[in-house]
């Protein structure tokens, strides 16, 4: 065990506080060189070619890295500093570089091949057998058929794509950071409810000014486009919010991302046809669902054509209601929220804030770990002590049904500056047994909720309470694996358009009057959530549902779009294929200005690319699933069904990668998924 270098420690969780960046480049180093090591010696003449030595090996040698760096990228997204940014960066190249000459060393592939090839291999257990299955096609999409200058080349784009994203996150992180208004006069926030007010006073005194600072943060946004009366003040926060990291608004050309993406595209496209893929579109689909782009895009363009007309007649109720209620004779893109929230409000006497006080956020976290103990007897206990990143941080054992922990999570669910946005699950530890030592999982779960002001408790909008879940599920994946190779455990391995259906499905149960009563009761009374102003919120499900779904329909088909057809004598041509998509399936047309896939990380910063339609492709899959249980409440009369529940954790949650995701889909519901639960899901049947 190495004491100076906490990133070389094999401690079991890691030591957050002792975290340095200038343990990263040493512990990288020596870690990368002790793995080419090992590698060598693997695939050294006479070296035996078993399954324990050649596959066990590397997931060793995998883990003993992933121990290192998981903290690592994980203090890059929720403290980031200048510091750590000066080291973070070329080490992902280094692990970027490794991983691609790992790819394609022929040496480790044909012992590796050799597995696949031996007469025992299908007797092998099935994990075992899909752990070799995923790791030559993984070599395949490494390069490692590739002669020379081909090899080459495809392992310098690797790197370049990773230093790339990098940039492009830190770009929208930066430009997020450097716009704010203090406002002084608290007229110009009238139309905010007291509690997004109080949210805008917390960021003026972090940062010492008198009254209130209106920022990019998520919850000031959000309190700002839904609620601000002072139509100025809200066209200034989207237009800053909307062009960030570009060459447009407040900062424009000061983090532009405009250069990266023409570059990030002209890669992928590069290497997608160095591996005889026709376009990066082609390529991603070797690790999903998905049989083809054909099929991809006449799911959108399906799904489009049946929630274009709807989207269409909402938006023309909205400008009416807007032009005569609202005297808002133009209804523009910073209009939307705040119109739609008025509406919403006329329609079904339905405010957020009017719910707000019964998701306080100690009870939801309550809650839902109590829902998840009722559907599959998993208890979360929070440990004091615990080394983390912030006070704010929470560490939570996980204990099955016979007392015995199984697997831990970090909670940090709070906004703040250093921080990403958004909202996410990610590794800290995989479920790991190599015969000689059980490494139990542990997850990061991450939001950016507001918080706490004043002496009250965070309270949730229920957006934010289905946000919870939704991470919660992708959680549960990972902590409740029963596969103990981590390259095909939990999350790891799942064909992507259907990795969102863990999390997916668990949004249901934020709709489900049981689930609710576990945790809905006012923070003040402890007067539980009126049965009246539930049914206000059912009614109001699906309102602007084909809205929301078109929405939804421009991203997925704006990102499929660009890298099926990217032509590289044309260049990306970002914007005129987003504003042909937009012609297709949109009804509401932004500002010319505007520039949202500069800060598109989903796509251009994180896993999604040529996969944004996976979420509804996952809905179609969460919502079917979701049916099972709600078919069998009308037997047990109870939606929380610990015996489905069960079902699901065994067929689903439990099963990783071992067994291809429509396979596991099957062995729960009993059948193949139907398309007609995605409309219903949004009240469109």
């Amino acid at each position: 065990m190495n004491h100076d270098n906490p990133l070389l420690a094999d401690d079991v969780l890691p030591a957050f506080s002792r975290i340095r960046p200038e343990h990263v480049e040493p512990a990288i180093d020596t870690l990368l060189a002790d793995y080419r090591d090992a590698i060598d010696a693997l695939t050294a003449p006479g070296a035996p070619h078993d399954f324990a030595t050649v596959m066990l090996s590397q997931e060793r040698l995998e883990q003993k890295l992933s121990r290192a760096w998981a903290p690592v990228g994980h203090l890059h997204a929720v403290a980031d500093s200048d510091a750590l940014r000066k080291v973070y960066g070329p080490a992902e190249e280094a692990l970027t570089e490794h991983a691609i000459e790992l790819g394609q060393n022929r040496a480790l592939y044909a012992a590796v091949q050799a597995l696949a090839d031996a007469p025992d291999f299908a007797g092998l257990p099935r994990p075992e057998r899909a752990l070799v299955e995923h790791a030559l096609r993984d070599f395949r999409l490494s390069g490692v058929a590739l002669e020379e200058p081909a090899r080459t080349r495809f392992r310098a784009i690797g790197v370049e794509l990773s230093r790339l994203s990098t940039e492009f996150s830190n770009a929208v992180l930066d430009a997020s950071e450097a716009w704010q208004e203090h406002i002084t006069d608290e007229r110009d926030l009238a139309g905010i409810p007291e509690s997004g007010r109080a949210v805008l006073r917390q960021y003026a005194l972090d940062q010492e000014l008198d009254g209130y600072l209106v920022t990019l943060k998520q919850p000031s946004v959000q309190a700002v486009l839904t609620y601000a009366d002072n139509r100025g003040l809200r066209e200034r926060v989207y237009w800053a919010y909307q062009t960030r990291a570009s060459d447009q608004g407040p900062d424009a050309g000061k983090f532009d991302n405009s250069a990266r993406l023409e570059q990030i595209m002209a890669l992928r496209h590069e290497a997608a046809q160095l591996l005889g893929f026709a376009n990066a579109a082609e390529e991603s689909l070797a690790t999903k669902m998905a049989a083809s782009p054909t099929e991809v895009m006449e799911f959108l363009h399906d799904l489009a054509a049946r929630a274009k007309p709807v989207a269409q007649r909402e938006l023309a109720t909205l400008r009416e209601f807007a032009r005569a209620e609202l005297k808002l004779d133009t209804l523009e893109s910073w209009d939307v929220g705040y119109a739609s929230e008025k509406l919403r409000q006329r329609q079904y006497a339905l405010d957020e804030e009017q719910l707000k006080p019964y998701f306080p956020l100690p009870a939801v976290i309550d809650g839902l770990f109590g829902l998840t103990h009722r559907l599959y007897g998993i208890t979360l206990a929070l440990r004091e002590g615990v080394d983390v990143w912030h006070p704010d941080v929470r560490y939570y054992d996980v204990r099955d049904a016979d007392g015995r922990v199984f697997a831990g999570a970090y909670l940090d669910l709070y906004a703040r500056n250093g921080k990403r946005g958004g909202a996410w699950m990610d590794v800290c530890r995989a479920r790991f047994d190599d015969g000689e030592h059980l490494q139990l999982p542990v997850a990061f779960l991450t939001c950016n909720f507001a918080p706490p002001t004043e002496g009250k408790p965070a309270l949730l909008t229920h957006d934010d309470v289905l946000t919870l879940f939704h991470e919660f599920g992708h959680g549960l994946h990972h902590l409740l694996t029963g596969i103990a190779l981590p390259s095909i455990g939990g999350i790891e391995g799942v064909e992507w358009d259907a990795v969102e259906l863990p999390s997916q499905f668990m949004e249901n149960f934020g709709w489900n009057r049981e689930a609710l009563d576990l945790f809905a009761r006012h923070y003040e009374t402890g007067e539980p959530l009126p049965d009246e102003l539930f049914q206000r919120m059912l009614a109001a499900r699906h309102f602007h549902a084909g809205l929301f779904l078109v929405r939804q329909l421009e991203f997925a088909l704006f990102d499929f779009t660009l890298h099926l057809e990217f032509d590289p004598a044309e260049g990306a041509r970002t914007l005129a294929v987003l504003e042909r998509v937009r012609k297709q399936v949109a009804v509401l047309h932004p500002p010319a200005w505007q520039r949202f896939p500069h800060g598109f990380s989903h796509v251009f910063a994180g896993g999604y690319a040529a996969g944004y339609y996976s979420y509804l492709w996952a809905e179609l899959l969460s919502a079917d699933a979701f049916g099972e249980f709600e078919d069998r409440a009308t037997e047990t009369g109870s939606v929380i069904d610990r015996a489905t529940g069960e079902r699901f954790r065994r067929e689903v949650l439990s099963i990783g990668a071992s067994r291809p995701a429509l396979e596991s889909f099957i062995a729960f519901r009993g059948r193949k998924p139907e398309p007609e639960a995605l409309l219903r899901s949004h009240g469109l049947v």
